[in-house]
């Protein structure tokens, strides 16, 4: 891409409320890949997908890979995940002939454990979660003007108001969220369609999975996150949503 293209891609990015609210209700009745499409256009090539592997984020790489769309995808490699999730990644990187960036914390594993102790993420899992995960994606993010999620409205209170594009304050740029209308049905639908692989915890009782130490299977009639940091007061990583205290978070319910 020439310099002049790139310059005027890069101009894209707006915190303007009313070009936001504007763009977010030509868009609301959109399918996602009208939705990508748009953002590939807009931004690229300062636009990222930050995937966690969930269903959401496999319909996401299934709709990126199939239509060839010139998206940057990676996700938050905490070293704490899942194998099960470890397999996912490469299944889908070989599926859809991508690459699907691991972004690091500064500090491994073993090193968070000799500054910080051990077993941080019971003890204070907001900060386990911003060192871990946070400020690795705020770093990332840094180099983008747009970033693309997963999420939707129906998953949690602290999502239900989300917009197809709208302006994030934690980071400073643009997010765009192609699923935000979708049911849990509706994404469950498109897997199976379209033969998109996911992780198989998903059918032992794990509809929500994160780090391997903080991830707990739910029971029936539980809420779907009540087996992330259970016995906690705590619902987000701190990724979505206001800014969390890291202080906080360990207070048991």
């Amino acid at each position: 891409m020439n310099n002049s293209v790139a310059k005027n891609r890069t101009s894209a990015m707006t915190n303007d409320q009313d070009e936001l609210t504007r763009w977010a209700t030509l868009l609301e009745s959109k399918p996602p890949l009208d939705i990508l499409k748009w953002a590939a256009d807009r931004y690229t090539p300062r636009l990222t997908f930050a995937t966690g592997f969930g269903p959401e984020g496999a319909v996401l790489i299934d709709i990126i890979g199939r239509h060839n769309l010139s998206i940057d995808i990676f996700t938050l490699d905490t070293g704490l995940l899942f194998s099960e999730t470890y397999e996912l990644w490469r299944h889908l990187e070989n599926k859809y002939q991508i690459k699907i960036r691991s972004v690091k914390p500064t500090l491994s594993v073993e090193d968070q454990l000799k500054v910080h102790g051990d077993r941080l993420w019971e003890r204070t899992p907001n900060q386990c979660c911003e060192i871990r995960k946070v400020i690795p994606l705020k770093d990332e993010l840094k180099n983008v003007d747009a970033w693309i999620t997963a999420i939707r409205r129906e998953q949690t209170p602290q999502r239900a108001n989300a917009s197809v594009i709208e302006w994030d304050n934690k980071f400073g740029i643009n997010k765009i969220n192609p699923l935000v209308r979708w049911t849990k049905k509706d994404v469950w639908k498109h897997i199976l369609k379209n033969k998109i692989p996911y992780n198989p915890l998903h059918d032992q009782g794990y509809p929500s999975i994160g780090c391997k130490p903080c991830t707990t299977r739910i029971q029936p009639g539980e809420d779907e996150r009540a087996g992330r940091w259970r016995g906690i007061i705590k619902t987000e990583c701190g990724i979505h949503g206001p800014i969390i205290p890291v202080a906080s978070g360990s207070e048991k319910s």
